[in-house]
Protein backbone atom coordinates (compact mmCIF):
# COMPACT_ATOMS: atom_id res chain seq x y z
CA UNK A 1 0.00 0.00 0.00
CA UNK A 2 1.00 3.64 -0.41
CA UNK A 3 0.97 5.06 3.59
CA UNK A 4 0.69 9.11 4.08
CA UNK A 5 1.70 10.16 7.71
CA UNK A 6 1.30 13.50 8.47
CA UNK A 7 4.04 13.84 11.34
CA UNK A 8 7.00 11.94 11.05
CA UNK A 9 7.96 12.61 14.68
CA UNK A 10 8.23 10.42 18.17
CA UNK A 11 5.64 8.23 16.51
CA UNK A 12 5.45 9.20 13.15
CA UNK A 13 8.91 8.46 11.93
CA UNK A 14 9.97 4.96 13.46
CA UNK A 15 6.12 3.89 12.48
CA UNK A 16 7.42 4.74 8.27
CA UNK A 17 10.18 2.60 9.58
CA UNK A 18 8.39 -0.44 10.49
CA UNK A 19 5.71 0.12 7.67
CA UNK A 20 8.65 0.44 5.22
CA UNK A 21 9.94 -2.60 6.43
CA UNK A 22 6.90 -4.59 5.77
CA UNK A 23 7.40 -3.58 2.11
CA UNK A 24 5.08 -0.50 1.85
CA UNK A 25 5.52 2.86 0.42
CA UNK A 26 5.96 5.39 3.14
CA UNK A 27 5.88 8.70 2.15
CA UNK A 28 5.45 11.68 4.91
CA UNK A 29 5.37 15.10 6.58
CA UNK A 30 7.97 17.53 8.18
CA UNK A 31 7.32 21.15 9.35
CA UNK A 32 10.85 22.57 8.89
CA UNK A 33 13.48 21.90 5.98
CA UNK A 34 16.22 21.10 8.51
CA UNK A 35 14.15 17.92 9.72
CA UNK A 36 13.51 17.01 5.93
CA UNK A 37 16.86 17.04 5.02
CA UNK A 38 17.65 15.00 7.83
CA UNK A 39 14.42 12.19 7.05
CA UNK A 40 15.85 12.16 3.64
CA UNK A 41 19.52 11.42 4.40
CA UNK A 42 17.60 8.37 6.38
CA UNK A 43 15.75 7.07 3.27
CA UNK A 44 12.26 8.76 4.17
CA UNK A 45 10.44 10.15 1.29
CA UNK A 46 9.45 13.33 2.79
CA UNK A 47 7.28 16.92 2.33
CA UNK A 48 7.07 20.81 4.17
CA UNK A 49 3.79 20.37 5.29
CA UNK A 50 2.75 23.21 7.31
CA UNK A 51 -0.68 24.06 8.60
CA UNK A 52 -1.55 27.71 10.16
CA UNK A 53 -4.04 26.51 9.75
CA UNK A 54 -4.21 27.02 6.28
CA UNK A 55 -1.43 24.52 4.28
CA UNK A 56 1.65 25.26 3.50
CA UNK A 57 4.63 23.92 2.23
CA UNK A 58 5.86 22.01 -0.98
CA UNK A 59 4.47 18.87 -2.82
CA UNK A 60 2.25 18.49 0.34
CA UNK A 61 -0.47 17.33 -2.61
CA UNK A 62 1.29 13.96 -3.17
CA UNK A 63 0.65 13.20 0.62
CA UNK A 64 -3.21 12.64 -0.03
CA UNK A 65 -2.98 10.74 -2.65
CA UNK A 66 -2.67 7.30 -0.49
CA UNK A 67 -4.61 4.08 0.14
CA UNK A 68 -4.08 5.42 3.63
CA UNK A 69 -3.52 8.40 5.33
CA UNK A 70 -2.53 8.28 9.20
CA UNK A 71 -2.70 11.85 11.09
CA UNK A 72 -0.44 12.29 14.12
CA UNK A 73 -0.03 16.15 14.90
CA UNK A 74 -0.08 18.09 18.35
CA UNK A 75 -3.19 20.29 19.17
CA UNK A 76 -0.77 22.74 20.17
CA UNK A 77 -3.11 24.07 23.43
CA UNK A 78 -0.16 25.74 25.37
CA UNK A 79 0.21 28.04 21.84
CA UNK A 80 -3.12 28.38 20.45
CA UNK A 81 -6.93 28.34 21.24
CA UNK A 82 -8.76 25.41 21.34
CA UNK A 83 -10.52 26.19 17.47
CA UNK A 84 -7.10 25.99 16.16
CA UNK A 85 -6.78 22.15 15.95
CA UNK A 86 -9.95 21.59 14.68
CA UNK A 87 -9.06 24.46 11.78
CA UNK A 88 -6.10 22.29 10.73
CA UNK A 89 -7.87 19.15 10.46
CA UNK A 90 -10.81 21.32 8.26
CA UNK A 91 -7.74 22.31 5.89
CA UNK A 92 -6.84 18.13 6.05
CA UNK A 93 -10.35 17.18 5.51
CA UNK A 94 -10.44 19.82 2.23
CA UNK A 95 -6.60 18.06 1.15
CA UNK A 96 -8.81 14.57 1.48
CA UNK A 97 -11.39 15.19 -0.96
CA UNK A 98 -9.40 17.34 -3.50
CA UNK A 99 -7.05 13.61 -3.29
CA UNK A 100 -7.49 10.51 -3.83
CA UNK A 101 -6.95 8.86 0.23
CA UNK A 102 -8.74 6.02 0.89
CA UNK A 103 -8.62 5.25 4.66
CA UNK A 104 -7.87 7.85 7.32
CA UNK A 105 -6.05 7.04 10.89
CA UNK A 106 -6.21 10.16 13.21
CA UNK A 107 -4.69 9.77 16.60
CA UNK A 108 -6.27 11.66 19.34
CA UNK A 109 -5.67 10.75 23.38
CA UNK A 110 -7.46 9.69 26.18
CA UNK A 111 -7.46 13.19 27.52
CA UNK A 112 -11.13 13.72 25.75
CA UNK A 113 -12.25 11.69 28.56
CA UNK A 114 -13.35 13.84 31.81
CA UNK A 115 -11.85 12.98 34.96
CA UNK A 116 -13.90 11.54 37.43
CA UNK A 117 -12.90 8.99 39.20
CA UNK A 118 -14.16 6.12 37.06
CA UNK A 119 -13.25 3.89 34.63
CA UNK A 120 -13.00 5.30 30.61
CA UNK A 121 -14.57 3.64 27.67
CA UNK A 122 -14.87 4.32 23.61
CA UNK A 123 -18.61 3.55 23.99
CA UNK A 124 -18.91 6.57 27.32
CA UNK A 125 -21.04 9.63 26.31
CA UNK A 126 -19.07 12.24 25.28
CA UNK A 127 -19.63 16.26 24.47
CA UNK A 128 -17.85 19.44 24.18
CA UNK A 129 -19.02 20.37 27.77
CA UNK A 130 -17.41 17.52 29.50
CA UNK A 131 -14.65 16.58 27.73
CA UNK A 132 -11.29 17.06 29.28
CA UNK A 133 -9.70 18.10 25.39
CA UNK A 134 -12.08 20.29 23.49
CA UNK A 135 -9.25 20.10 20.75
CA UNK A 136 -9.10 16.92 19.72
CA UNK A 137 -12.70 16.23 20.62
CA UNK A 138 -13.88 18.43 17.98
CA UNK A 139 -11.33 17.24 15.56
CA UNK A 140 -12.38 13.33 15.99
CA UNK A 141 -16.05 15.02 15.33
CA UNK A 142 -15.09 17.14 11.97
CA UNK A 143 -13.20 13.83 10.90
CA UNK A 144 -16.34 11.68 11.49
CA UNK A 145 -18.75 13.88 10.11
CA UNK A 146 -16.65 15.14 6.83
CA UNK A 147 -13.90 13.14 5.83
CA UNK A 148 -15.79 11.48 3.34
CA UNK A 149 -14.21 7.93 3.98
CA UNK A 150 -13.37 4.92 6.30
CA UNK A 151 -12.06 6.28 9.35
CA UNK A 152 -10.66 4.77 12.92
CA UNK A 153 -9.33 7.23 15.66
CA UNK A 154 -6.66 6.34 18.13
CA UNK A 155 -6.91 7.92 21.59
CA UNK A 156 -3.32 6.78 22.72
CA UNK A 157 -2.70 7.12 26.60
CA UNK A 158 0.55 8.62 27.63
CA UNK A 159 3.35 7.84 24.98
CA UNK A 160 6.65 6.26 26.62
CA UNK A 161 10.32 4.85 25.89
CA UNK A 162 13.37 5.70 25.63
CA UNK A 163 14.22 9.04 27.24
CA UNK A 164 10.50 9.35 28.14
CA UNK A 165 10.65 8.20 31.77
CA UNK A 166 7.18 9.37 34.07
CA UNK A 167 9.53 9.43 37.23
CA UNK A 168 12.35 11.86 36.22
CA UNK A 169 9.77 14.09 35.48
CA UNK A 170 8.55 14.36 39.01
CA UNK A 171 12.32 13.57 40.27
CA UNK A 172 12.57 15.38 43.90
CA UNK A 173 9.37 17.25 43.64
CA UNK A 174 7.00 17.89 46.92
CA UNK A 175 2.84 16.96 46.83
CA UNK A 176 2.79 14.66 43.43
CA UNK A 177 -0.24 12.80 42.89
CA UNK A 178 0.55 9.62 43.57
CA UNK A 179 -2.28 7.58 44.12
CA UNK A 180 -4.17 7.86 40.44
CA UNK A 181 -3.75 4.77 37.88
CA UNK A 182 -1.23 5.05 35.27
CA UNK A 183 -2.61 5.24 31.54
CA UNK A 184 0.63 4.64 29.86
CA UNK A 185 1.52 2.77 26.51
CA UNK A 186 4.73 1.79 25.36
CA UNK A 187 6.38 3.44 21.64
CA UNK A 188 6.58 0.00 20.09
CA UNK A 189 3.46 -1.27 21.09
CA UNK A 190 2.09 1.62 19.74
CA UNK A 191 3.79 1.22 16.57
CA UNK A 192 2.21 -2.33 16.39
CA UNK A 193 -0.63 -1.39 17.46
CA UNK A 194 -1.30 0.91 14.49
CA UNK A 195 0.22 -1.46 12.18
CA UNK A 196 -2.65 -3.97 13.40
CA UNK A 197 -5.28 -1.76 12.25
CA UNK A 198 -4.07 -1.64 9.72
CA UNK A 199 -3.53 -5.29 8.44
CA UNK A 200 -6.73 -6.39 10.55
CA UNK A 201 -8.85 -3.60 8.38
CA UNK A 202 -9.97 -2.20 11.74
CA UNK A 203 -11.76 0.69 9.91
CA UNK A 204 -14.91 2.92 11.11
CA UNK A 205 -13.84 2.40 15.10
CA UNK A 206 -12.63 4.52 17.93
CA UNK A 207 -9.79 2.50 20.12
CA UNK A 208 -8.28 3.35 23.11
CA UNK A 209 -4.57 2.17 23.27
CA UNK A 210 -3.21 1.90 26.85
CA UNK A 211 -1.11 -1.05 28.33
CA UNK A 212 -3.93 -3.03 30.09
CA UNK A 213 -2.40 -2.79 33.41
CA UNK A 214 -3.01 0.27 35.90
CA UNK A 215 -0.53 0.63 38.34
CA UNK A 216 -0.42 3.58 40.62
CA UNK A 217 1.78 6.50 39.48
CA UNK A 218 3.56 6.63 42.73
CA UNK A 219 4.49 2.73 42.07
CA UNK A 220 5.84 3.64 38.60
CA UNK A 221 7.83 6.90 39.50
CA UNK A 222 9.77 4.45 42.37
CA UNK A 223 10.43 2.19 40.17
CA UNK A 224 12.04 4.10 37.26
CA UNK A 225 13.73 6.08 40.10
CA UNK A 226 14.85 2.63 41.68
CA UNK A 227 15.74 1.40 38.34
CA UNK A 228 17.54 4.49 36.58
CA UNK A 229 19.30 6.31 39.36
CA UNK A 230 17.54 9.28 40.26
CA UNK A 231 15.68 10.52 42.90
CA UNK A 232 11.94 9.59 43.94
CA UNK A 233 9.17 12.66 44.34
CA UNK A 234 10.14 14.19 47.47
CA UNK A 235 6.48 13.29 48.82
CA UNK A 236 3.22 12.57 47.58
CA UNK A 237 -0.48 14.26 47.63
CA UNK A 238 -1.74 13.97 51.18
CA UNK A 239 -4.73 14.02 51.29
CA UNK A 240 -5.59 12.33 47.59
CA UNK A 241 -7.78 14.67 46.17
CA UNK A 242 -6.71 14.60 42.72
CA UNK A 243 -9.29 13.03 40.29
CA UNK A 244 -8.36 10.57 37.79
CA UNK A 245 -9.50 8.00 35.32
CA UNK A 246 -8.72 4.59 34.52
CA UNK A 247 -8.69 4.18 30.90
CA UNK A 248 -10.37 0.88 29.50
CA UNK A 249 -8.53 -0.73 26.90
CA UNK A 250 -10.86 -4.24 26.41
CA UNK A 251 -12.51 -3.54 22.78
CA UNK A 252 -8.59 -3.37 21.37
CA UNK A 253 -7.70 -6.62 23.64
CA UNK A 254 -10.60 -8.38 21.90
CA UNK A 255 -9.43 -7.93 18.18
CA UNK A 256 -6.84 -10.32 19.25
CA UNK A 257 -4.05 -7.55 19.83
CA UNK A 258 -0.85 -8.74 22.13
CA UNK A 259 1.16 -5.99 24.62
CA UNK A 260 4.54 -6.83 24.49
CA UNK A 261 4.68 -4.18 27.50
CA UNK A 262 1.67 -4.52 29.52
CA UNK A 263 2.89 -3.57 32.66
CA UNK A 264 4.56 0.21 33.35
CA UNK A 265 6.03 -0.55 35.74
CA UNK A 266 8.29 -2.67 33.62
CA UNK A 267 8.82 -0.64 30.35
CA UNK A 268 12.50 -0.83 29.59
CA UNK A 269 14.08 2.87 28.85
CA UNK A 270 17.67 3.61 27.05
CA UNK A 271 18.93 7.43 27.34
Amino acid sequence: MKISIIGLGWIGKPLAGALKSQGHQVIGSTTSREKMQELANEGLETRLFQLYPEPQGSGYEDLFTADILYINIPPGRRKHPDAFHPQQIASIIKLIKEGSVRKVIYVSATSVYPNQNQTAREDDPLDGGITENPALFEAEQLLWTNSGCPLTVIRFGGLLGDNRIPGKYFSGKENVPGHPPVNYIYRDDAIRAIQWVMEKELWNETFNLVAPEHPKKKDVYEANAKLLGFSPPSSYESPEVTSWKEICVDKFLATGFKFHYPDPISFPYGE
